[in-house]
Formats: structure tokens, C-alpha cells, sequence
């Protein structure tokens, strides 16, 4: 079976399985998932910007944190229908963040990371200011989208298959975006900005409009997290939550689009089964699991089948080698015994 073969039947499996998921799982489990998916799309946003670009961006949770208010108040204030705020909450962002990015074109790397750090700090304190707004530390309260009843679905399978559509058609714009000419553009800037400029790449509109892209995708995942919990507030946006995409960004793997779901899932489970080990070490058990999985895989869940591919091709060459070498003794062993009965005769 070629690679070309094998990534379809693995993405038609996948497909499958997700499909499939919110039918064999109680409410509390679907929701995780859904708040998979959703995590997923952020981590493709960024990973679009950290990975495929090479821009450190630390302030992802500041968008994430954006496109949640949008959907809010859209909703509960403008009684807006809420498919409606999934494409409010990915332009407004897309602006921020193509705003965002002009002045972040002086810089690059550690300073950059800085600056996106402080955005992410300043976003809570912003959002408890404009309090007749955002109603401030209260937080505010979102109706839930129900299951038609043409459906025959449970409210919680319904917004799971809704996120589902969602992801997949984010995830396969991504995909087309960095295998396009758009996307050599972004990884040229990435591997050299000098080279880049020289064949022809407008350094400032690509990085601009990465920036913005990556933006657009943390809004969308910010409303669909409102739709998911029904309740927002400004506690849920705290600095952790940028270093959880990040986390999520690397442990899926680098410049990859469907690492994003697997950092998401790690971001979303493993916290969960260390609190059920101990309350008390949350903290440790994660970041100790978090170090032993890079220690593991450096290059992110993504990279494993290409390791398993390697180890398959090494073992498959030394087990050629032994055979040929058992083969030579063989040989040699026979055609001595042959050649000794003739010296002798």
C-alpha cells in the first residue's frame, strides 16, 4: 500500500470514529470530545502561525478569549442566531489579529513571544473593566443551541456533530492553505526571510495575513466554546490557557495539520486522569507526562508513524542482512563439503 493510500484509509477511519463517538459515550464524555474539537481548531490557528510561519505567539487565549465574548453578546444582547456568531467571531478576529500583526512585523522571536504574552495577560483585566458589557467577573450567560427535533438527537450529540462540521471544514481549509502557494510562501518566510524576499514573497502581507488567519480560527473556537459550556467569564481565559495551545501546538507536532488533534486531546485528557490519580499533584503528574511524551516523541504525536515507518524499514534491512549472511555461510559450508569428496577422489 502506498503513503498516499494508506493516509486516505487512515482519514477515512478517523472520520468514522469521530461520527461515531457521541453514540457510544454518555453526555459528560461527548462534551469532552466537543470541547476537543474545539480546542483542535485553536491549536490549527496557531500552529498555522508558530509552526508553518515560525512566529511565537503566547497570546492565543486573548482571541480565543475574544471570539467567546463576540458570540455572547451577540447572542444574549443582539439575539443574534447563533451559526451566525461562529463567522462574526472569526472576522472580528481576523481583523484584531491582521491589526495585531502590523506592529508585530518589528519584531520577531523572543520579543514577539513578549508581546503576545502581555496581550494575553491584559485581555482578562480588560474584559472585567467593561463590565456593563461583558458583565464583568459575573460572567455571562449563554443559551445552549437544542437538537432539532427532526434530528432525533440528545442536545449534547447535536453540538458535538455541529462542532465536528466545523472542524473538519477549518481543518481542510488548513490543509489546502499550506499545501497551496500560500503555503510555500509561509514555510520560505519560516526557513529564511532573506531567501524568501529574493524569489519574490512579500514578507509583510504573509506574515500580516498569517497572523490574521491564526487569529480568525481561535475566534470560531472561542464561540463554539460558548455554545458548548453556555456560560462564559473572564477566569477562563488566563494565561494558562495560551500555554495549554502552545503545549498542544508542540505535543501534536510542528508545522503538521492533524497534530492539532492530537495536542488537543492531550490537553483536554490528561489533566482530568491526573486529578483522578491525585487532586493534590495535578500539577506535577501533567507536566511530568508532559516531559516524558517529548522525551518520547520530539517531534509530536504526528511524527509517530513516520518513526514506526523508519524502525519497520531498519529491522526489515537488518533482517535482509542476516539472511544474506546465513545465505554466504550456507553457500560456503556446501560448496566445501562439495569440493573436498572431489580432492579426495
Amino acid at each position: 500500500m502506498t503513503d498516499r493510500r494508506l493516509r486516505i484509509a487512515l482519514l477515512c477511519a478517523l472520520a468514522l470514529l469521530a461520527l461515531v463517538v457521541p453514540f457510544f459515550f454518555g453526555p459528560y464524555r461527548v462534551g469532552q470530545f466537543t470541547l476537543v474539537l474545539i480546542y483542535a481548531i485553536a491549536a490549527l490557528g496557531l500552529n498555522l502561525l508558530v509552526g508553518y510561519n515560525g512566529q511565537i505567539s503566547l497570546g492565543h487565549g486573548a482571541f480565543f478569549a475574544l471570539g467567546a465574548y463576540t458570540a455572547a453578546l451577540l447572542i444574549e444582547k443582539a439575539d443574534v442566531q447563533y451559526l451566525l456568531t461562529l463567522p462574526a467571531a472569526g472576522a472580528l478576529c481576523f481583523v484584531v489579529g491582521f491589526l495585531f500583526g502590523v506592529p508585530a512585523l518589528r519584531l520577531r522571536g523572543l520579543y514577539l513571544a513578549l508581546v503576545t504574552l502581555g496581550l494575553a495577560i491584559a485581555t482578562p483585566q480588560l474584559i472585567k473593566r467593561f463590565d456593563g458589557l461583558t458583565e464583568g467577573t459575573q460572567g455571562l450567560s449563554v443559551q445552549q443551541p437544542t437538537a432539532p427535533s427532526w434530528t432525533g438527537l440528545a442536545d449534547d450529540q447535536f453540538l458535538y456533530l455541529l462542532t465536528l462540521v466545523v472542524a473538519a471544514a477549518l481543518f481542510a481549509g488548513g490543509w489546502n492553505l499550506t499545501r497551496g502557494p500560500v503555503g510555500r510562501a509561509v514555510k520560505a518566510v519560516r526557513d529564511g526571510e532573506i531567501a524568501a524576499s529574493t524569489v519574490g514573497v512579500d514578507l509583510a502581507a504573509t506574515k500580516t495575513r498569517v497572523f490574521a488567519v491564526s487569529a480568525g480560527y481561535a475566534g470560531v473556537a472561542g464561540a463554539l466554546y460558548v455554545l458548548a459550556l453556555g456560560f462564559v467569564a473572564p477566569e477562563s481565559f488566563t494565561l494558562t490557557l495560551s500555554f495549554a495551545f502552545l503545549a498542544a501546538v508542540v505535543v501534536g507536532g510542528l508545522a503538521t495539520v492533524s497534530g492539532a488533534l492530537f495536542g488537543a486531546l492531550f490537553i483536554e485528557f490528561v489533566p482530568v486522569y491526573a486529578s483522578d490519580v491525585s487532586e493534590a499533584l495535578t500539577g506535577v503528574i501533567y507536566g511530568g507526562v508532559l516531559i516524558a511524551f517529548m522525551w518520547v516523541l520530539p517531534e509530536g504525536a504526528a511524527g509517530l508513524p513516520r518513526r514506526l515507518r523508519n524502525l519497520w524499514e531498519r529491522v526489515s534491512d537488518q533482517k535482509e542482512e542476516e539472511w544474506d549472511e546465513t545465505d554466504a555461510v550456507v553457500g560456503a559450508a556446501a560448496g566445501g563439503s562439495a569440493h573436498g569428496p572431489r580432492l579426495r577422489a
